[in-house]
């Protein structure tokens, strides 16, 4: 009997590359990132380890051409079970101070990206009745950040955009799922591609594995809920940030920021 297929974004590392590893024995793939030549490692990886189909779609999917060629894909494939919208990146830096291309790019792979795929993908599930969607957003979704604005923004776009999809599917009684998996710092090449200082972000308590956080994911995913926040510390963060009276809020973000701000100086 065929496996069902999970289409995985930003998959050549970290989180992505780690749902990948944990979906193999129970799914053919599709793997879609920039990099080639890590795709293709990975790939040769899961095939034989798992012995279960695994493609790759090597893409930029900031681009819009890109993208569209993916979601078409996503929408005429009949064994589609699970996309897991992944790929992101962020910045360092003041928003006015970072470069403007940087920015226009992650709202294009953060937000657009997301829709187009995820519009190909319920457009196929949906009438199926069958499937599930992971937007991974992030605990940057509950805040706001000096030297990130772009980041928080997106991935609060993502929490929102995940709870009207989470509505409409519930309000018409279907099967499919949708998830917003928000992680707080995760060890991965994320924080290395901008050269952040691990240690000035974070002490080690806060910081979780790719490992942890898909586990999390795939354990919600389960269980039919909407968000899935690993870690117990975030948790707590999460909830008791989004009930401050939003003044006392932003007195606690704009304590908070500095560092991101001067590592951006930096660069």
């Amino acid at each position: 009997m065929a496996h069902s297929l999970a289409v995985i974004t930003g998959a050549s590392s970290g989180i992505g590359a780690t749902f990948a590893r944990k979906l193999a024995a129970e799914y053919d793939l599709l793997l879609a990132a920039r990099r080639k030549d890590r795709l293709e490692e990975l790939a040769t990886a899961l095939k034989a380890s798992y012995k279960t189909n695994v493609d790759i779609f090597v893409a930029d999917l900031s681009n819009a051409a890109e993208v569209a060629s993916l979601a078409d894909k996503i929408a005429a494939e009949p064994r589609l079970g699970l996309l897991v919208n992944n790929a992101g990146f962020g910045t360092l830096g003041r928003f006015w101070e970072a470069s403007l291309a940087s920015q226009e790019q992650m709202h294009q792979l953060h937000v657009m990206a997301t829709v187009r795929l995820t519009h190909a993908a319920l457009r196929n599930m949906v009438p199926r009745n069958q499937g599930a969607v992971i937007n991974v957003a992030s605990v940057a979704g509950f805040v706001r950040s000096q030297g990130s604005v772009s980041y928080c923004a997106t991935k609060s776009w993502m929490n929102i955009f995940s709870e009207g999809l989470f509505l409409e599917l519930r309000g018409m009684g279907s099967r499919v799922t949708v998830q917003t998996l928000c992680p707080g710092f995760t060890y991965s090449e994320f924080h290395d591609t901008m050269a952040i200082q691990r240690d000035r972000l974070a002490g080690k308590a806060l910081w979780l594995s790719a490992e942890q956080v898909v586990d999390a994911s795939l354990a919600g995913l389960c269980n039919g809920g909407l968000y899935v926040i690993p870690g117990w510390r975030y948790r707590l963060l999460t909830a008791v940030i989004s009930k401050l009276p939003s003044r006392m809020r932003l007195a606690v973000e704009s304590a908070r920021g500095k560092n991101r701000v001067d590592q951006g100086a930096k660069q």
